[in-house]
């Protein structure tokens, strides 16, 4: 005589009278009765199972902390060897676990339409796999590199409130027998029990990441706009990006506009003058010209990689993210492209980081460039300001000597040190005091003033014939 589950659990919930039990009883032999007394405390077990899981994930909002103690639960409560728990993260399209790896949490992502768990993921139907080889969609290579031998799998949809499916619970070989649709019901009530909790980890999760990369962009920003010069600036941005995206190496190449040219001022972290190319050619010139992101999760896949580069340099180049840096005006002004993510190809997360990135270190290049622009143009001045014959003194608004070049001090037979910081009555007393006139004449009609072959006393006694060009500085918005 087969007693099933539910007498058993008519039984535990006081359904049957207890004439029905006893006369139950009655008709059962020694091996029915330690048959009905194995299932009354499976029953039991599994019932504890799930308040014991609802127990175990209410004081967690660490997907690393719930993954080990809900697989621990779903093994016991089943009777299994092992057990996985997968949820579907929405950004990558792809299914991952966490697992212990040594003393470390690991994780393990695939697409989420793959095995066994993308089939149940997908179409949002329990299976029971009595012989898991015999089954085309299970992934045999997995046993073969870990040794392991899978016999029999049950595989059940994690739904939330909403009925949406947001993962998996997949077990694997029970220790006796096969699973049946008794450990499918256990199954999918243990997982519902725990799909609340699992949605408030992930979101709890998201939310961490997404402050931690603010963070991270934030000092990244600070660090940046604190660097004027361009090369040391390059050299922090690369550094911040392969950072940032958790990259081995990367390259950030800068548009030289006369010569419709692309070159590399910083190449793997290193200051380089070395690589040039014309800007429509590769796949960062590709990059620059349609102004399109490129994410290669394996460049050798993809012709338009030049596998010469890697041949050439002995490096192994796996996946690619590439992306123009625009500023202002939607002016492109380079691209930065980055190598081998640690931990698998660059996903739409790593492009959301790298996009926030670029148009911070476009701010800052822009300003470094400019700076270099003004500091080449200064240099220039100063280069002809020293190389002239003429002396020349700069003053400020208010009349005092902010520069002087050599001529000047040869000419006026005074060091710098007197002539720089004073004001020009100073510098001009006396029988010099036309040249004070002269200032104020300029000043006052904002026009140039010329006085030709006119004496000028200098060391107190000695008068040199001179002429004197008084001209006004004016700012950009002709002040």
């Amino acid at each position: 005589m087969q007693i099933g589950f539910e007498t058993i659990r008519e039984i535990l919930e006081h359904r049957l009278h207890q004439d029905d039990i006893e006369r139950l009883l009655d008709g059962l032999d020694e091996a029915g009765k330690a048959e009905l007394f194995y299932r009354i405390t499976e029953m039991l077990r599994r019932t504890t199972a799930l308040a014991d899981i609802a127990n175990r994930v209410n004081d967690s909002l660490s997907l690393d902390v719930l993954f080990p103690r809900l697989m621990e639960v779903v093994t016991e409560a089943l009777n299994a060897d092992r057990s996985t728990l997968f949820l579907h993260d929405p950004e990558t399209g792809e299914l991952f676990s966490r697992v212990l790896q040594g003393d470390t949490m690991g994780e393990i992502r695939f697409p989420s339409h793959l095995g066994v768990a993308g089939s149940v993921f997908t179409r949002g139907e329990a299976e029971i796999i009595g012989d898991a080889y015999a089954d085309a969609r299970f992934n045999q290579e997995v046993d073969r590199k870990t040794g392991y031998q899978t016999r029999n799998i049950l595989c059940v949809p994690i739904r939330n409130k909403k009925r949406e499916v947001i993962g998996v619970t997949q077990v694997l070989n029970k220790l006796s027998g096969d699973f049946d649709a008794e450990d499918q019901r256990l199954l999918e009530g243990l997982s519902l029990q725990a799909s609340a909790a699992l949605e408030n980890a992930r979101l709890f999760e998201k939310v961490e990441r997404q402050q931690r990369e603010e963070a991270m962009l934030l000092e990244v920003s600070i660090s940046i706009v604190s660097e004027i010069h361009l090369d040391p600036l390059l050299e922090k941005i690369m550094a911040a990006a392969t950072t940032l995206l958790g990259a081995d190496r990367g390259t950030l190449f800068l548009f030289n506009a006369p010569a419709e040219e692309l070159y590399s001022r910083v190449a793997g972290g290193i200051t380089t003058e070395g690589i040039r190319f014309p800007a429509n050619a590769g796949l960062a010139g590709e990059c620059f010209s349609n102004g399109q992101v490129i994410n290669l999760p394996d460049v050798y896949a993809d012709p338009r990689f030049n596998q010469e580069v890697d041949r050439h340099t002995g490096y192994r180049t796996h996946s690619m993210l590439c992306m123009p840096i625009v500023a202002r005006g939607e002016r492109k002004i380079g691209v930065m492209q980055v190598l081998n993510r640690r931990g698998g190809p660059f996903g739409p997360v790593e492009e959301r980081r790298l996009r926030a990135f670029c148009a911070q270190a476009a701010v800052a290049i822009e300003n470094a460039q400019l700076f270099e622009e003004v500091r080449a143009e200064r240099n220039y001045n100063e280069a002809i300001l020293h190389s002239m014959n003429n002396a020349v003194l700069t003053l400020d608004v208010s009349g005092v000597v902010r520069k002087v070049n050599g001529s000047a001090v040869r000419i006026l037979r005074r060091g710098a040190e007197e002539l720089v910081g004073r004001e020009l009555d100073e510098i001009f007393p006396g029988r010099n005091r036309w040249v004070v006139n002269s200032l104020e004449k300029v000043r006052g009609s904002g026009h140039t003033d010329i006085t030709i072959d006119t004496d000028l006393v200098v060391e107190g006694s000695e008068a040199i014939s001179v002429n004197l060009v008084t001209v006004p500085l004016t700012s950009m918005r002709d002040e």
